[in-house]
């Protein structure tokens, strides 16, 4: 471990929205919303807040996670809570496919996590907290507060308004902490993208009057040209040493104006300073310095592992997630020990149904590759935000193809034979590229010596290429900014993985890793 006072955000990088997190004497554990994707709610450790591994996913089950097979893009679960309470964790989410609130709880952080208790109150976002006698409330955006029975799904009393902020839009993520005396109401506001902000006000009681903080919002990066944007839906926790961190929302923008972003909205760490009572939060940045003799003082400023997968274990890893489900006949570990074999529930990608095993994208420069073996199938490698927006790099008898998806449109882009049998595909995606003059050919692309021409004013350009004897073949480079949350809309970032949409096929292995940016 470095020995340097300063960490890299986003400490989770990649589609990590609506962080929260608790810890249990020097364990931390985190979570985030997960929308239309199964499992759901990832479940990530740490034990210095600055490095994360996920160790499994809350909702894993089809009784825990029901999203009908037309659940829209960007609906599912959205905003849970985590806390830890009486000798269990408990997780409060809402399942807004079918507009209810959920509570799982699990004697263990890796489970086995409940059944859900279901409560039917409006707004989304549910926060759990406990009075000193054992009261249990529970806060929904808007802001309301409601006194509950958590383990019988029943609402004692409420709605109770309490306080919805300074008069942002969507006031959200409401937090309600007991410390020193005073109940704090943690929100945010501004809507969740570049007016996201984060306010507080406190109360000697968790029904109110709540008086705001005299410098709020205590967090926004509105109206400036910082490289994380659209900070906000924080969740404050203590460390063991007594230090306070809040863990946020944030986006990375790329490209010139206006700016794309692509991965999603990222989970980031910010020191937490108390100043005569309230919490004061410096503006947060790619690298971080943590303050002396703090929790993730000691952290190495280095960015995520890369993600291999050999497909030897005996379960999936809980990073691998599938929209909406992941039926049991569509996959098998066992089929071919050492591969995972997919077959085809969905004849098309650009439907709902198809199945897809995906990694999260993490980096904004990243190369992903796949040995398949696609039989007399059809598979490949996607890159993805949802059924209306992806680009394919696939294989059937014997003949390589990309074929792009954005919005009504869809073409093939190249094509390219290859031998039977197992072939490497490879899905790159780099920043700040630059176009040359003109592209006439694969052969072009490949041919490509030095970066000529003029920048590009795209996020990133994500490349398609195909293993040959003489090395990489490259069949096309396509705008990432298809692939944004800008033109797609909705609340999730990419996803890279493995398909098949005919047939059945196999897949060695996979591997997502970093890639340097071109100079």
């Amino acid at each position: 471990m470095s020995t340097g006072a300063s960490y890299r955000n986003p400490v989770v990088p990649g589609f990590h929205p609506d962080p929260s997190v608790c810890r249990v004497s020097a364990d931390y554990y985190l979570v985030c919303s997960s929308f239309e994707y199964f499992p759901g709610v990832p479940l990530l450790h740490s034990r210095d807040l600055v490095t994360w591994r996920q160790i499994g996913n809350i909702l894993d089950r089809p009784g825990q996670l029901a999203l009908p097979a037309d659940t829209e893009a960007s609906r599912g679960i959205f905003a849970p809570t985590l806390r830890h309470h009486d000798g269990r964790f408990w997780l409060v989410t809402t399942n807004v496919s079918l507009g209810r609130h959920l509570i799982v709880t699990a004697p263990e952080p890796t489970g086995p996590w409940s059944d859900p208790v279901y409560l039917d109150l409006p707004h989304v976002d549910p926060s759990l907290a406990w009075d000193d006698d054992g009261t249990c409330w529970l806060t929904t955006s808007g802001v309301d507060a409601y006194r509950i029975d958590p383990d019988g799904g029943r609402v004692l009393e409420g709605p109770i308004p309490l306080w919805s902020g300074t008069g942002g839009q969507y006031p959200e993520a409401p937090h309600l902490y007991r410390i020193d005396g005073w109940w704090y109401l943690l929100l945010s506001e501004g809507g969740t993208h570049t007016g996201h902000a984060v306010s507080v006000a406190r109360s000697r009681s968790p029904r109110g009057p709540f008086t705001p903080a005299p410098a709020n919002p205590i967090l926004t990066h509105r109206s400036t040209d910082l490289p994380v944007q659209a900070t906000g839906h924080g969740d404050l926790v203590q460390a063991l040493d007594g230090s306070w961190w809040l863990v946020l929302l944030g986006i990375r923008a790329r490209g010139q104006w206006p700016p794309y972003h692509v991965l999603g909205r990222e989970t980031f760490l910010a020191p937490v300073r108390w100043v005569d009572g309230w919490p004061v939060v410096d503006p947060v940045r790619e690298i971080t310095a943590a303050p002396p003799g703090s929790a993730p003082a000691g952290a190495a400023p280095a960015g995520p592992d890369a993600f291999h997968d050999d497909f030897d274990a005996a379960v999936l890893a809980p990073e691998w997630i599938s929209p909406r489900s992941r039926p049991d006949d569509c996959w098998s570990l066992t089929d071919r020990p050492g591969w995972l074999t997919l077959h085809a529930v969905g004849a098309t990608l650009d439907l709902a149904g198809a199945t897809i095993v995906a990694l999260r994208q993490r980096y904004h420069d990243s190369r992903t590759s796949v040995r398949v073996d696609p039989g007399t199938g059809t598979a490949g490698l996607t890159i993805r935000i949802d059924e209306a927006h992806h680009y394919d790099l696939e294989v059937r008898a014997g003949i390589v193809r990309v074929v792009g998806r954005a919005g009504p449109f869809r073409q093939v882009f190249a094509t390219h034979a290859v031998p039977d049998g197992p072939v490497v595909l490879t899905v790159a995606t780099r920043t700040h590229d630059i176009y040359p003059p003109t592209v006439t050919s694969a052969a072009d692309l490949a041919a490509r010596t030095a970066p000529r021409g003029v920048r590009a004013a795209g996020c990133d350009m994500v490349t398609f290429e195909v293993a040959g004897p003489a090395g990489p073949v490259v069949l096309a480079e396509l705008d990432g900014r298809y692939l944004s949350t800008e033109v797609a809309a909705g609340f999730t970032g990419r996803v890279v993985g493995m398909y098949v949409t005919g047939g059945s096929a196999a897949f060695d292995w996979f591997t997502h890793r970093p890639a340097a940016a071109p100079h």
